[in-house]
């Protein structure tokens, strides 16, 4: 297939995209593997933001990486085996990351909720149970994307070939029978489940900032508005990936739709359209990069003096 300006445009634009999340994603594992070898204690939320982490890093490798080297016109780099496993790799990642938001999201929630004793009582046991959740969560979302290998198959070239789409680097079978759609309703749910689940944290993690700001709405104190807590810091940062995950997530899930029951697809589409799917992995970590003290002294060091 002939390269055209499009696509060139769009590969290099991709690939400046694909760098700036890689070296944010990576400053912030290379951040925690310090911790780790310094024997630093780490916070439940760093547990979770580890495996959001590592999963847009690997997100933005099995996404982006393949989709620029086919704006290049390299199309056929990908033998069969190779294009089911980057697929599949990026339909767990995709599952992991919207895991991974989610549950960072309730735990805010859980966090900055009112100190009753049931509230405690609830805090003490969410913690012990966040580190086994997130390995389980690998293992369900490897298990639930297991039919996604079957649906893949390397680039194909042949007009004559029926329900097969070509994306450049890899070829998807496109099929709209009983077995498929009960499948996609099946991933439909569970990603429904989990956004479901952001959605009433957040809605609970605006109101309680809303009650705490009317509650000290009659302190005249000009000092106390100068200093924010670090829970509504950390509240407002996770709102803030909430609603970018929200939008990247709705394209993303237009791209599952597109790349199953459409039979025409245009290329150069479908990188605008995997440049919206990366977009919160490219933007995650410089949200959380603001928000880990000692990373934000140094990217903003006018920020931190008093």
């Amino acid at each position: 297939t002939k390269m055209t300006s499009e696509n060139v445009a769009m590969g290099i634009f991709l690939f400046s995209q694909i760098t700036v999340g890689m070296l944010g994603n990576s400053s912030i594992l290379f951040y925690y593997v310090i911790l780790l070898f310094t024997g630093k204690s780490l916070m439940p939320k760093d547990l979770i933001i580890q495996h959001l982490t590592f999963a847009n890093c690997l997100s933005i490798i099995s996404r982006g990486i393949p989709q620029t080297l086919a704006d290049y016109g390299f199309k056929n780099i990908l033998d069969d085996i190779a294009c089911k496993l980057i697929v599949y790799i990026y339909r767990i990642t995709r599952g992991m990351s919207l895991y991974a938001m989610s549950l960072l999201s309730c735990f805010q929630a859980i966090t900055i909720s009112p100190n009753h004793s049931r509230w405690i009582m609830f805090k003490h046991r969410v913690i012990k149970y966040i580190g086994p959740s997130c390995s389980v969560s690998w293992l369900v979302h490897v298990l639930l994307n297991i039919v996604t290998p079957a649906r893949v198959s390397g680039p194909s070239y042949k007009n004559n070939v029926t329900n097969v789409v070509s994306y450049g680097y890899c070829s998807w079978f496109a099929s709209g029978n009983f077995a498929t759609a009960l499948y996609m309703l099946l991933l439909c749910f569970s990603d429904g489940l989990c956004l479901g689940l952001m959605a009433c944290s957040s809605v609970s993690m605006m109101s309680i900032l809303y009650r705490h700001k009317r509650q000290v709405k009659h302190i005249h104190n000009g000092q106390y508005f100068l200093k924010q807590s670090p829970e509504n810091r950390a509240t407002q940062t996770i709102l803030i990936l909430v609603c970018t995950f929200v939008v990247s997530y709705s394209f993303s899930s237009i791209v599952v739709i597109f790349t199953t029951y459409s039979k025409y697809p245009m290329l150069w589409g479908i990188s605008v359209f995997t440049f919206l799917e990366i977009c919160f992995p490219i933007f995650c970590p410089f949200v959380l990069l603001i928000n880990i003290k000692p990373i934000s002294s140094l990217l903003l060091p006018c920020s931190v003096k008093r």
